[in-house]
């Protein structure tokens, strides 16, 4: 049984091991492959695993041997499903790898916004501590977050483990979901409508998968509703937000800062408005990056193989 990777790189940049898939079968691995290369690479395999690589329709229908696709993430959309489905191959999903280790990035970039611990270290290096007559200076607004509010859009597992953190720091949580489970409601802790999580949020945070429905969904309209001086935190999906709404937004002091991990287009473009855009860090998607969750997808991506190759396949999403 031949098994291909086609864009192992970033799962694996040489800090794993390949070898537990490679138990599994005949495996070659690529760290990444160019569009015009996907057919040819994929080929007669039974098993192919992508992480951004696109697998279309037609590609899927050229591929007559394919059996499987393992998407080596939580988003899918890389994968045209309803051909797979037609073509009776199974496609598997990662769900669960990163809920902490997204939760912690957030946080992280959220205390950047409050603090600019980054800029204030730099500062020293730069001497200017030294220089400086008194024994401490702030170039930026520093921000307490006990007794702020956070609005969390979208409370599956990510979500619920944000308004964790959140709540440790003496957070109020306000959460929008397209289905409340309302047993997860306790003091400080409630679902809202989008409305109200808008207007009384101090830090507004993406939690949510990207769908035909909610593309854009961070706009001059939702942004208008906001609370003015929000924050704004996005580590879910680029295309979630219209990008130059949001530069326009924090160029005209509407929100006071924002802090993204994804963008639209990835890598990011040159011409992307919020490179331009004041107070805003952008990080190269590594939210999910840790080597300790990297080490569990690539797990939980053995584990849907062998249990497809079992007959039982798990974290179907085809």
């Amino acid at each position: 049984m031949k098994i291909v990777v086609l864009d192992g790189y970033t799962l694996n940049p040489g800090d794993l091991d390949w070898k537990s898939l490679a138990a599994l079968g005949e495996l070659s691995v690529h760290e990444r492959t160019e569009a015009s290369l996907i057919a040819e690479r994929v080929g007669d395999a039974e098993i192919v695993f992508t992480n951004k690589t696109p697998l279309t329709a037609e590609t899927i229908q050229g591929c007559r041997n394919l059996r499987y696709i393992g998407v080596l993430a939580t988003g899918y959309n890389v994968v045209d499903v309803g051909a797979a489905k037609s073509a009776g191959i199974i496609v598997t999903n990662i769900p669960t790898y990163g809920t902490d280790a997204v939760a912690q990035f957030a946080f992280a970039l959220l205390l950047e916004l409050c603090h600019h611990v980054g800029h204030h270290a730099q500062t020293v290096r730069d001497g200017e501590w030294s220089r400086s007559r008194d024994f401490c200076y702030w170039h930026h607004p520093l921000i307490e977050l006990a007794g702020k509010t956070m609005g969390l859009i979208g409370f599956g597992r990510i979500g619920q483990r944000t308004a964790e953190i959140a709540r440790a720091f003496g957070m109020r949580v306000l959460a929008y979901d397209e289905y409340p489970n309302k047993t997860l409601e306790k003091e400080g802790l409630s679902y809202t409508t989008l409305d109200r999580l808008l207007a009384e949020s101090d830090v507004v945070s993406l939690h949510c998968p990207l769908t035909d429905k909610n593309k854009g969904m961070i706009n001059r309209d939702t942004i208008r509703r906001m609370k003015d001086g929000a924050l704004f935190i996005n580590t879910s999906r680029g295309p979630l937000v219209d990008e130059t709404a949001l530069a326009e937004a924090l160029d005209a002091g509407k929100l006071s800062g924002a802090a993204v991990d994804v963008v639209s287009t990835e890598p990011i473009r040159a011409d992307n408005p919020l490179l331009k855009a004041r107070n805003i860090l952008i990080t190269p998607h590594i939210a999910w990056a840790p080597r300790e969750a990297r080490t569990r997808l690539l797990d939980i991506a053995v584990d849907n193989l062998r249990a497809f190759l079992s007959g039982s396949p798990k974290n179907t999403v085809s």
